[in-house]
C-alpha cells in the first residue's frame, strides 16, 4: 500500500533522466568541507516520492534514495549546527558561516532531555536513531519525531518533543518509554517503539534475529547509518489490568466495621460449597461417625482461616481463601480405597485419616521446597494457560461419575437444589436489592438453606417413613429385602438421620494429633508429592487472573514462590491438625471476587477471624454435618463444573482459535479421561463391598502396572488413574515441545522485581511487612 509522506513535494521535481541523476547523486554524495558548503535552494528539496514495485525492496529503496539525493547519513546525533546548516529557523545569512553551539554534554541529545528516565536505558549514545521507513521515504525517530515539511520543521519538531515527552513523563511518573509508545500510537504509526536491540527498530528483531540496515554496504550496521527491519515481528503480549477496576472494595482499603463484617461474611458464606462439603464425602467414606464428620468440618474450618490469614501476610497477599481444595479430594479417595482397609472394621476412620495426614505432610513439605528454594521460579518459565487450562478443568471432570450418581440417589431434593442453584446464578444474577447482587452472591446458601427446609418438610410430612423400618439401623443389620430397598433412601434423603447434634459439645477446639500420630509410607507420600505439584500449578493460574481482576501487575516470581511455599506450610498445618486433604488456594476464589467485587485484605482476614471462632462451636459443626448427603453432592455438581468453567477461561490470555492450542487441549482432556478409565476398568477382589461410585478409585491396588516393588506399583497406578495428574504431564510436555509463538502459547508476563525501583507503587501490594520480610532473607525468592 503505497501513502503519501508530507516530508517531500513529487509535483516539483523536475524531470531528469537516469544518468543526469546518477551523476547528480555522485556528486552530492562527494564530501563537503563548512568552507565550500554550498547553502540549500529551494525548500522543500524536489524530491519524488518513492514507490514500491515489489514488497518493500531494501534494493529499490536504497536505489531510490541515492537517485534522489536522500542522505543517508542524517541520524537523530546530529547537532543543532548542522540542522542550522541545512537551513533552520536560526540560518544565518547567505554568506556568513552559522556560529556553532558549544557541543552537547555526554549523554544528553539535542531536544530531549536524557536526565530522567530515558538517559539510564540510552547511557552516552546520544539522541536516538532517525529511521527509514519503508513506505514513501517517511523519517521517524524513537521518540517518535513525525515527518516535517522541511527541516525547519524537523527542528521545532524536535522541540515539541522534549516538551511532550517532558509532560509525558510527569504525567506517567517513572516509565517513560510507555509514553514514548503511546505518543506513537497517537501519531499512528502502527510499530512498536523499541530500543536498539529489542525488537522492530533495533538492529536485532525480538527473536534475536539480526534486522536488515541500509548503509555502507559491508554488512555492518554503523551509528550514522538508517536502519530499516523489513520483517515485522508481533509485539510481545502485554497482560495490562483494566484502567477502572469496578471494585466495591479495593485491596488495601479499610472500608470500617460495618462493612468488614458484611463483606468478610459473605466472602466465605460464597464459598460454602468448597469449605464444607469436602468433609461430607470423606469422612463416611473412611468409616466415621457423624461425630467424626462434624468434629473434621470444625477442623477444616480452623485451618481455614488461619492458613488464609498467613496467606494475607506472608503470602502473596492476594486476597484468597485457602481451603481443602478438591485437587486433594482424588487421591485422597485412591488411598482410602486402598485394599488394605476395605475389609478393615475397627478404627478404620482413625487408620485411614492418619495414613492421609503423614501423606500430607510429606507431600507439603515437598511444595515448601519446591517454593522457598526458589524452583518454582525456574518450573514457572515453562507453565503456561495452555498447561493450567486441561489442568484445573479436569480437577472438576475428575468427580463426573461421583457427582449425580450420588445426587440422584433421592432426586426429589438433590434436582429442584441444582435449578435452583442455576436459576439464581444465570437468570436473577442482575437483580440487585439494596445494591447488592443477592441473588448471584448468595446463590448456594440461600439455594441450600431453601431445599434444605423443603427436605425437613418432606421427613416431617412421612415422605420417608416405609412400614417396619428404622432409618437407624445399619443397612448391614437390616434382613428385610424391603427395608434394605430403602435403606439408603432413608440415610440420604431424611433430615433426622444424623444424630451429630446430639452428641456435638457446645464448645470444642480442634488440636494436632488429635486422629492419632500420622502415619508416613513412601507410597502414599510420593502420590502427594506430585498432586502438590498440581496443586501448584492450580495456584499459579489463580494467582495471576487474580491479580487482573483487581487491577494489579501480575507478581513477580518470587512472590509466586513466595506463595506456594506458603501453601506448602498451610498443608504441613493441615496434616498436623488432620483435616484429610492439603490446604491449598481455592480455584472458586476467582468466581468469588468476580461476583462479589470485595478485594480487601482486611475484610478477608476479618472473616477468617469468624471462621476460627466458628469452629471452636461444636454444634456449628454438627449443624453443617446434618446436611444430607445428596444435597451435599447436588451443589458439588454445580462446584465441579465452575472448577471446569474456570480452568477452561485460563484460555482467554492465549489464542483459543489457534490449531496448535486447539488440539493440544482438546487431546488433553479426552487422553485425561481415557487412560485413567483404562486403569480404572481393572476389577477390584472386592468389588461387593466397595460402592460403584468408589470403584474409580480403586485402581491403586488393581492396575495393571506390575513392576517388582509392590510400593512403586500402588504409587504408578494410583498417579496414572488420576485425571489431573494425567493432564498435567500432557499438556506439559504438548505445549513446551510443539513450537508456537508467544502470542500463540500465551505465555504467562510476570513482573519484574527491577519494576521496584520503576514504579515502586506497582509491587507495593505484595511486599512483606518491614519486620516480617527480615524473617525470610534466607529463601531464594527474596529479590526475585
Amino acid at each position: 500500500m503505497v501513502h503519501s509522506s508530507p516530508s517531500f513535494n513529487s509535483s516539483a521535481a523536475p524531470s531528469l533522466s537516469a544518468n543526469e541523476m546518477e551523476r547528480k547523486s555522485a556528486v552530492e554524495a562527494r564530501p563537503i568541507s563548512n568552507k565550500d558548503r554550498r547553502r540549500p535552494g529551494p525548500w522543500p528539496p524536489a524530491i519524488e516520492p518513492f514507490v514500491s514495485k515489489t514488497d518493500h525492496s531494501p534494493h529499490e529503496l536504497k536505489s531510490w534514495a541515492n537517485r534522489t539525493g536522500f542522505k543517508q547519513d542524517f541520524s537523530g546525533e546530529s547537532t543543532l549546527s548542522s540542522i542550522i546548516d541545512e537551513g533552520g529557523e536560526d540560518a544565518a545569512p547567505p554568506g556568513q558561516l552559522a556560529p556553532t553551539p558549544p557541543p552537547p554534554p555526554p549523554g544528553k541529545g539535542v531536544g530531549l532531555d536524557m536526565e530522567k528516565g530515558l538517559g539510564r536505558r540510552l547511557g552516552n549514545r546520544g539522541a536516538s536513531k532517525v529511521e527509514l521507513e519503508p513506505i514513501l521515504g517517511q523519517r521517524r525517530t524513537d521518540a517518535d519525531i513525525s515527518p516535517a515539511a522541511d527541516l525547519d520543521s524537523e527542528l521545532v519538531g524536535l522541540k515539541n518533543v522534549g516538551r511532550k515527552f517532558e509532560k509525558e513523563k510527569r504525567r506517567i511518573g517513572a516509565e517513560p518509554e510507555v509514553g514514548l509508545k503511546e505518543e506513537g500510537r497517537r501519531v499512528g504509526n502502527d510499530l512498536p517503539l523499541r530500543g536498539k536491540g529489542e525488537g522492530i527498530n533495533g538492529t536485532e528483531r525480538g527473536n534475536g534475529e539480526p534486522g536488515m540496515t541500509m548503509g555502507s554496504g559491508d554488512g555492518e550496521a554503523k551509528k550514522d547509518e538508517v536502519e530499516i527491519d523489513l520483517i515485522v515481528d508481533p509485539p510481545e503480549p502485554q497482560i495490562t489490568a483494566p484502567l477502572k477496576s469496578g471494585l466495591m472494595c479495593e485491596l488495601t482499603e479499610n472500608p470500617g466495621f460495618g462493612r468488614l463484617f458484611l463483606y468478610g461474611i459473605q466472602h466465605y458464606l460464597s464459598l460454602a460449597g468448597s469449605l464444607i462439603f469436602v468433609p461430607l464425602i470423606m469422612v463416611p467414606a473412611m468409616g466415621g461417625t457423624d461425630g467424626e464428620t462434624a468434629n473434621v468440618i470444625a477442623t477444616v474450618l480452623l485451618v481455614s482461616g488461619v492458613t488464609t490469614i498467613m496467606h494475607s501476610f506472608f503470602g502473596t497477599r492476594l486476597p484468597l481463601v485457602q481451603g481443602s481444595s478438591f485437587v486433594y479430594l482424588a487421591p485422597a479417595l485412591v488411598i482410602i480405597n486402598s485394599e488394605e482397609y476395605r475389609n478393615l472394621s475397627d478404627n478404620k476412620f482413625r487408620h485411614i485419616m492418619r495414613e492421609l495426614q503423614g501423606a500430607i505432610i510429606v507431600g507439603s513439605i515437598f511444595q515448601t521446597i519446591l517454593g522457598y528454594s526458589g524452583l518454582m521460579s525456574l518450573i514457572l518459565r515453562l507453565i503456561n494457560p495452555v498447561v493450567v487450562a486441561p489442568t484445573v478443568a479436569t480437577i472438576g471432570l475428575a468427580f463426573f461419575s461421583y457427582g449425580f450418581p450420588q445426587a440422584g440417589s433421592c432426586v426429589e431434593i438433590s434436582i429442584p437444589l441444582i435449578l435452583l442453584i442455576l436459576i439464581f446464578t444465570l437468570y436473577l444474577r442482575k437483580i440487585s436489592i439494596f445494591g447488592h447482587q443477592i441473588f448471584l452472591v448468595y446463590a448456594v446458601p440461600i439455594s441450600v438453606a431453601i431445599v434444605w427446609a423443603y427436605a425437613f418438610f418432606l421427613t416431617t410430612g412421612g415422605a420417608y417413613n416405609y412400614k417396619g423400618c428404622s432409618s437407624n439401623i445399619p443397612s448391614s443389620n437390616i434382613l428385610s429385602d424391603t427395608c434394605r430397598k430403602h435403606a439408603l433412601t432413608m440415610k440420604r434423603c431424611r433430615t433426622d438421620v444424623s444424630v451429630a447434634w446430639k452428641t456435638a459439645a457446645w464448645v470444642r477446639i480442634p488440636y494436632p494429633f488429635q486422629w492419632g500420630a500420622p502415619t508416613f509410607n513412601f507410597r502414599t507420600s510420593i502420590i502427594m508429592a506430585i498432586v502438590s505439584i498440581v496443586a501448584s500449578v492450580d495456584s499459579i493460574g489463580s494467582y495471576h487472573a487474580t491479580s487482573l481482576l483487581i487491577n494489579l501487575s501480575p507478581p513477580t516470581p518470587g512472590v509466586v514462590s513466595r506463595g506456594i511455599g506458603l501453601e506448602g506450610l498451610s498443608g504441613i498445618l493441615a496434616g498436623l491438625w488432620g483435616t484429610g486433604t492439603g490446604s491449598t488456594t481455592l480455584t472458586e476464589n476467582i468466581h468469588t471476587l468476580d461476583v462479589t467485587k470485595m478485594a480487601s485484605r482486611k475484610a478477608l482476614s476479618f472473616g477468617a477471624v469468624f471462621l476460627i471462632l466458628f469452629s471452636f462451636v461444636g454444634k456449628v459443626g454438627a449443624l453443617l454435618a446434618s446436611i444430607p448427603l445428596a444435597l451435599a453432592a447436588a451443589v458439588l455438581c454445580f462446584t465441579w463444573a465452575l472448577i471446569v468453567a474456570l480452568g477452561l477461561s485460563t484460555m482467554q490470555y492465549t489464542q483459543s482459535a489457534c490449531s496448535r492450542n486447539i488440539l493440544i487441549v482438546g487431546f488433553t482432556l479426552f487422553i485425561s479421561l481415557s487412560i485413567p478409565a483404562y486403569f480404572q476398568q481393572y476389577p477390584s477382589s472386592s468389588t461387593l463391598i466397595l460402592p460403584s461410585y468408589l470403584v474409580p478409585y480403586a485402581a491403586a491396588s488393581d492396575g495393571p502396572i506390575n513392576t517388582g516393588s509392590k510400593g512403586l506399583n500402588y504409587a504408578l497406578n494410583s498417579l496414572l488413574s488420576l485425571n489431573m495428574v494425567v493432564a498435567l504431564l500432557v499438556a506439559f510436555i504438548l505445549d513446551n515441545t510443539v513450537p508456537g509463538s508467544k502470542q500463540e502459547r500465551g505465555t504467562y508476563i510476570w513482573s519484574s522485581s527491577r519494576n521496584l525501583g520503576i514504579d515502586p507503587s506497582s509491587m507495593a501490594p505484595y511486599l512483606l511487612p518491614k519486620k516480617v520480610g527480615s524473617l525470610f532473607r534466607w529463601a531464594k525468592w527474596v529479590g526475585s
